[in-house]
């Protein structure tokens, strides 16, 4: 019996003004780890800012374990993690200020699970520092903790790599690895190369189009 999709999207259509973008595109996201993979500028960040529930599609329906997005839009959300990393919304409270405010946003979010990831992403000097003060690479630690305690059904990491050291990258592959067995829970990367030694449950592969 073939497992059943995390998310499935029904002829999803958006663009920006006078840039149409994605035009009645249909997919589905099994359990595991899929790819979204293209270019600069072919619509990366907007596809998973779509899946997130970010930004409202202008056609079809998006929908994770049978909640649609559309529909049932808080409880959508609960089930999927994103946040941009470029963000600078929580750059006034502390990464452990941050990471503590999880548990009201994420029904199964793990407190043993962010012990882990916090020593393995070696984030304990930065817990108390607000997120303004943090290298770019410390931020992103912050922000991939938070993505795999949050224990959401559907995970959205873009560009999980950048501003990376070396042992972090290590780390995160070995998440990644972990992450390709689960048995119903789906983690979406966008990035322009597939993450080394993952097995990929899907690759989406976006064209050339203008875009964001």
């Amino acid at each position: 019996m073939d497992t059943p999709p995390v998310l499935l999207a029904d002829r999803l259509s958006f663009g920006w003004p006078g840039r149409a973008l994605f035009q009645e595109l249909s997919f589905n996201i099994p359990p595991g780890v899929s790819l979204i993979r293209g270019d600069d500028s072919c619509g990366k960040s907007t596809l998973l800012g779509l899946m997130a529930g970010d930004l409202q599609a202008q056609g079809g329906t998006i929908s994770v374990h049978g909640v649609r997005l559309d529909q049932q839009h808080d409880a959508y959300r609960q089930q999927v993690f994103w946040i941009d990393p470029q963000t600078e919304a929580h750059d006034a409270i502390s990464a452990a200020g941050y990471l503590d405010s999880l548990s009201h946003h994420y029904p199964a979010f793990s407190r043993a699970a962010l012990t882990e990831l916090v020593a393995g992403f070696t984030l304990q000097p930065h817990l108390d520092k607000p997120l303004y003060m943090l290298s770019a690479g410390s931020k992103r630690k912050v922000w991939l903790s938070a993505a795999f305690a949050a224990g959401t059904a559907l995970t959205l990491i873009d560009q999980p790599f950048a501003a990376l050291d070396a042992p972090s990258i290590r780390f995160l592959l070995e998440l990644l690895q972990e992450a390709a067995n689960h048995p119903s829970r789906a983690w979406v990367l966008a990035d322009y190369q597939p993450p080394e030694g993952v097995p990929l449950a899907r690759v989406l592969t976006l064209g050339e189009t203008p875009g964001g």
